[in-house]
Order: C-alpha cells, then structure tokens, then sequence
C-alpha cells in the first residue's frame, strides 16, 4: 500500500495559510478520492472539529478506505462521565455520516484530555469502542512531545498522530520515533508542508514569517544548490523515515493529488541535510500559535 494518507480537513473547512480556493467542492472531492484509491492510498484523516468533511467522505462514496477520525475536544477542567458518553455519542455519530459500522482508527484530538483528572474516564470509552470492534485502533493525536511522554506512562494505545517536517525534528532528536516503533504503536505524520508553508516561494510567503528569514534562505539555498523541489523534499524526508506508518497530506484538486504522488515516488534522492536546517520554536512549528505573531 502507498505509503501516503490523504487528509479531509480541505474538504470540511477552509483551511491552510496556502489554500487557494477554499473548502474543496464536492465533485472534486469525489475526484480526488478516485483517483488516490487507484493510487493505492488506503487511509483517510478526518474530525469532529473538520466542519462536514465526515459527512462529504460519507456521501462521496469513501470506497474502501480505513478511517482514522478524533474526537471533539472536551471543555471541562476534570473528565466527567458525560465527557465518556458525549465520546461514544460523537462516534456513532460519525460513523452514521461516514456510512460506516466501524473506523480504523480513533484519536484522542486533544492530547491534553488525557492529562486532566479522570481521563481514565474516556480512555474506559475508547477501550469499550475497541472490545465492541467499533475501532481497531485507539490513540492519541499530539501537538508537543511531552504530551506523548505522559500519555505513553499512563495509558496504552495503539496509534499516534504527531507533526513531522524537515525542520521539526522534535520526535527524533527526543528518541520518541524509536520508541514508538519498540512499543509497536503505528505512527502517523501530519504537517510535513508546515500548512504550506515550506512549499511557498520567498515572495509568497507571508511577512509575518520574516522572522525567520535566515532559515527560509538556508532552505531555498539547499534546495536550489541540490536541484531538488520542496515538494520533492519535504515528501521525500517524511517518507522515508522507517518508524512512520503513514504520511498525511492534504489537497484542494485531483492535480495536486497527482503532483504529490509523482514527487513521492520519483527517482530523485534526498541530499544530506544541513545542521542548521531546523528549529524548536513552537511559534514557528505549531500553526495554533501563528494568530498571534
């Protein structure tokens, strides 16, 4: 199977500091899902929190895909018993509008859910969702490695969603990818276009994120100087780490979709990657912060 995952957040909301034409139209929507089925991608990503996106797979004919979808993020400061059944509701929600009886994989969208008092409550949920085969994978999606570091001591799951791109590499240098792989639990990438952000000209790019100059022009300089694409690097960097599962990506057309799967498969290497092409600061790397630079 491709290694590749496709992405429906486009498809429920506007969404991406690159996006173009907005939410993706639903006849495009179906065209996409075609064509990344014949391209042997098995995997879609959605939300409770994705607009409609779980009802437009549903009506799109979601053909054969496994479905990884999350939950809502819970309000309250301590776990309650409605939170666990608010969980279960929201579910069978979901799979009414997937047109589904059960999903590959549920996650927990909100890491910190699971670190506030009586989480045990929901992850009892999850548990139950899984003995019932409602899910075959229950899991976590996480924002920040310290997040998985407390979710790992406390609780057993079965898959992680986590930020991976060329200049985060947080989940490798903390030893977490390789910890992942001992445990056994399936990893799955997102953000590995930083929302696009990595794929945009100098001159396209927003000002705002002038502030990183000095590592965009070591970006674009290694790539000019190695005759290789953003597209081609940034696909190729996450695809080839051995720990991850699957690879998320996002598109607004069938051609990008297209675009992406002929840079993934090309015959073009990766070229060593230079020390200083990374970063830890999170105003950079966690988009949630980006309203406020």
């Amino acid at each position: 199977m491709n290694k590749l995952a496709l992405g429906s957040v486009q498809f429920g909301v506007d969404y991406g500091v690159n996006s173009i034409d907005g939410k993706v139209k639903f006849e495009e929507v179906k065209r996409i899902l075609s064509y990344a089925s014949s391209k042997n991608i098995d995997v879609l990503d959605t939300a409770f929190a994705y607009g409609n996106s779980e009802e437009v797979l549903g009506d799109a004919n979601n053909f054969n895909f496994k479905i990884v979808t999350k939950t809502r993020h819970f309000d309250n400061h301590n776990i309650t018993d409605d939170d666990a059944i608010l969980l279960k509701n929201d579910l069978y929600g979901s799979l009414e509008k997937l047109k589904k009886d059960n999903v590959y994989g549920l996650l927990i969208h909100n890491a910190d859910d699971l670190l506030k008092p009586n989480a045990e409550k929901i992850f009892e949920a999850l548990q139950k969702l899984k003995k019932s085969k409602k899910i075959k994978k229950l899991g976590v999606s996480i924002y920040d490695i310290s997040q998985l570091e407390y979710v790992l001591n406390n609780f057993e799951i079965d898959l992680v969603q986590l930020p991976f791109n060329i200049l985060d590499r947080r989940a490798i240098d903390s030893g977490m990818l390789e910890n992942l792989k001992r445990k056994g639990i399936e990893v799955h990438a997102r953000s590995i276009f930083l929302q696009g952000l990595l794929l945009m000209s100098s001159k396209n790019r927003p000002s705002k994120f002038n502030h990183w100059g000095q590592l965009w022009q070591i970006w674009h300089q290694w790539l000019n100087d190695n005759k290789i694409t953003a597209l081609e690097a940034t696909l190729k960097y996450a695809t080839s780490s051995p720990e991850i599962s699957k690879v998320i990506v996002g598109v607004e057309t069938k051609s990008q979709l297209e675009e992406i799967i002929k840079a993934s498969s090309s015959d073009v290497s990766l070229p060593m990657i230079p020390a200083e092409l990374y970063t830890n600061d999170l105003n950079l790397l966690n988009p949630s912060n980006w309203s406020k630079l």
